[in-house]
């Protein structure tokens, strides 16, 4: 079975949770007979490219414009009906509006799942326009895969397509991850003390990361803050002016690094507050290593993923009170913190491996196909 996943973007060009999941399913894959390519726009290419990452194959097509993180491309509207010829399946990645534009464009010829990672939140203007292409695609695509049970109940959106959805959380593969340094490990509890926090992700509008700077000044514990995006430098200035020096900005990481420094953290925070959050890689990262989490109830995966007072704590979104107040019985509370970090990581073993993931994605894929060809 061959599948092409769609998106606006992919590696090398950026590294995010959605990009992830679509590495992880492509390579996953072959091992239960599913061949996978990506399609996706870059805006460092001219014209159309291949390249295998990974022994993924990734055809980059150039951008011709770009409104509100939204990339379109003219050539690749023009290519695509030709393009997706020789593939059995069809994955789209939601919410991408021009990737609703190809599938009205490719006449919806192909089998079609789509993996629906979240609703469209901050752009409320683009929302209200693009709301009859939205419905109109959702509508057309054969299956929809949104990522846990609460995304499912709580998005408005999705109401009038539920009998076509199919909750597949997203997994992660330990064996694909590095495995920590102890003596690398030994360093960082050294420099940030043996109870400090861990945060991975893009510095992004609905990370919660301006809560946990003005929580910080009422935790006693260091904060190391991995990952880059476009706010870092506003949220590094804030801690400045407010002169923490338990907050620590690191920057991006590679996977050695970033696993060094969770195994050697206490306790994982993760403040997410809004919905466009929807599943929360970086809590199943924090799960799969053993720690107790912190998030924040947002109607979405994050709290499928950490279930209050099992796999840690969840508060409140946008409370800064709240969440130094998590952090500080989980610094204070060693037994608590080690039960909930066992709980953590049996609860990943449970529900977001990879091979989890990828299984239910190939019945998916079978399912769609099978029901094409009736």
């Amino acid at each position: 079975m061959k599948v092409l996943h769609v998106y606006k973007t992919y590696y090398p060009d950026t590294v995010g949770g959605v990009e992830q999941v679509i590495r992880g399913l492509a390579m996953g894959g072959r091992a239960q007979g599913v061949a996978a390519d990506v399609l996706v726009l870059s805006a460092a290419v001219k014209h159309p490219e291949t390249l295998v990452i990974d022994g993924v194959t990734v055809h980059r097509y150039p951008t011709t414009v770009d409104v509100a993180s939204t990339p379109f491309s003219a050539r690749e509207a023009r290519d695509f009906g030709r393009f997706i010829a020789p593939y059995d399946v069809l994955h789209y990645h939601f919410p991408w509006p021009f990737g609703d534009v190809l599938h009205a464009l490719a006449g919806h010829r192909k089998p079609s799942v789509v993996t629906y990672h979240s609703d469209i939140v901050k752009q409320k203007w683009l929302k209200k326009a693009y709301s009859p292409l939205m419905n109109w695609f959702l509508g057309h695509v054969d299956a929809i895969a949104p990522t846990s049970p609460g995304y499912l109940a709580s998005s408005v959106d999705l109401v009038p397509f539920r009998d076509k959805c199919t909750v597949i959380p997203l997994g992660l593969d330990p064996a694909s991850h590095p495995a920590p340094d102890p003596q690398a490990v030994a360093a960082y509890r050294e420099r940030f003390g043996e109870r400090y926090f861990a945060f991975v992700g893009v510095f992004r509008y609905y990370k919660g990361l301006q809560y946990l700077i003005e929580a910080a000044s009422h935790v006693a514990e260091n904060i190391v803050l991995m990952g880059d995006g476009p706010l870092r430098g506003e949220y590094e200035a804030e801690a400045a002016r407010r002169g923490l020096t338990n907050l620590h900005f690191i920057g991006l990481v590679d996977e050695q690094v970033k696993m060094d420094i969770l195994a050697g953290a206490h306790a994982f925070v993760f403040p997410s507050h809004l919905r466009s959050e929807a599943f929360g890689l970086g809590l199943a990262e924090a799960a799969m290593m053993g720690k107790p989490m912190i998030s924040c109830d947002i109607g979405t995966g994050t709290s499928f993923i950490n279930l209050h007072g099992e796999t840690g704590l969840v508060i409140p979104p946008a409370d800064p009170s709240a969440l130094a107040q998590a952090m500080n019985t989980l610094s204070s509370d060693v037994e608590l913190a080690t039960r909930q970090g066992e709980a953590a990581r049996r609860r990943f073993g449970q529900m977001f491996s990879l091979d989890k993931m990828v299984s239910a994605y190939t019945a998916l894929y079978r399912r769609v196909l099978a029901g094409s060809k009736r």
